[in-house]
């Protein structure tokens, strides 16, 4: 198997609105920021793989127009993830151990601000039973979080200990979108509160994949992906038990998480309680540095958060802040789909 790592990673200023932009507009600085990061141009890439979703968009087919930021002439292998473009990261990594590229760029955007995210959200539901009642993405977490705190696994102080230490941690970030102390403010959804939730924002993110020698010509110290596996829960809510997470559990043990532990974990926890659930399943104790960056309640662009949570984790280890990050990606109500990545760099610069 060939050896594939993570070389480069870049992000827009994650905003609460950027209606003056198209998604191509939004994009292009972020793919000429992480291509010149490398020293590559489009023409050198040998697989491009994106993540973004239609319903968000509001149209079909909207991931094609966003190939304009790329530039699609003349012909370039390329693939859409209806999904996180943590996913599409998956893909292009299969890609580049299978031989059929050298380097891949994975993008991935959202804009949630034109309507309401907690109602397009819920076309992830069950048709039958579930998208019905049209209960929204922060009515299903509130469900969660009542489950852990009846199960005695947390508390609502608790879950404000968790947003404050992310949105202090977020003030080093200069692409969050909230950062700094936040009062709890008033429940959204009993338990949870405006802090426990994430901010509704708009954003995008890509990174750069190279295999073996070629990852080192490009990033002084590269990510090396040594694992990636995702699982799902079932799609019934109700035959879940949502105070845990097997698929999230069972994704790391494919990747190897358990094997030596990680000094630096991102989590895709966009509400305080998902944390909690998350370090029980991954197995993550007090010293391991979770959310360094201020994670998903700092800034949250659906379709892109997950891919975030990689792009930090490897910027740790490209920064020789880490030497093995587990990252972490999530998609679905009460973290429905999980991917786990495991990421080290160079055994001996450690």
């Amino acid at each position: 198997m060939r050896d594939v790592a993570i070389v480069a990673f870049s992000q827009t200023d994650h905003v609460r609105s950027s209606e003056e932009l198209s998604e191509v507009e939004m994009l292009m600085p972020v793919l000429h920021d992480v291509l010149g990061r490398t020293g590559l141009r489009t023409g050198d890439i040998g697989f491009t793989c994106s993540g973004s979703s239609d319903y968000l968009a509001g149209r079909a087919f909207s991931f094609t127009m966003a190939l304009d930021g790329v530039g699609a002439w003349p012909p370039i292998p390329e693939s859409h993830v209806e999904t996180d473009g943590a996913w599409a990261l998956y893909e292009a990594w299969v890609a580049l151990l299978t031989g059929e590229a050298d380097t891949a760029l994975v993008y991935s955007y959202g804009k949630s601000s034109p309507g309401s995210v907690r109602d397009v959200l819920t076309r992830q539901l069950d048709p039958y039973y579930l998208a019905p009642l049209w209960p929204d993405s922060v009515a299903l977490a509130a469900l969660q979080a009542q489950a852990l705190i009846d199960a005695g696994e947390t508390d609502e102080q608790a879950l404000a200990a968790i947003a404050a230490r992310s949105r202090r941690d977020a003030e080093d970030n200069p692409h969050a979108q909230l950062r700094g102390p936040r009062a709890q403010g008033g429940y959204v959804v009993r338990p949870l509160r405006t802090g426990d939730c994430p901010p509704v924002g708009d954003g995008a993110a890509a990174v750069v994949l190279a295999a073996g020698d070629r990852a080192r010509e490009l990033c002084e110290r590269p990510a090396w992906i040594r694992g990636m596996d995702h699982r799902i829960e079932p799609h019934a809510l109700g035959v879940r038990d949502l105070t845990d997470s097997p698929s999230t559990r069972l994704a790391a043990e494919r990747a190897g998480a358990f094997a030596r532990p990680v000094d630096t974990a991102e989590l895709h926890a966009p509400f305080t309680s998902q944390e909690v659930v998350l370090r029980k399943a991954l197995r993550l104790d007090d010293s391991v540095r979770i959310n360094a960056s201020g994670g998903a309640l700092a800034a949250n662009p659906v379709m892109a958060a997950g891919l975030v949570r990689i792009g930090e984790a490897a910027s740790a280890v490209h920064r020789g802040d880490s030497g093995r990050a587990l990252a972490h990606a999530t998609s679905g109500p009460c973290l429905q789909q999980n991917l786990v990545a495991v990421l080290e760099g160079e055994p001996h610069v450690r």
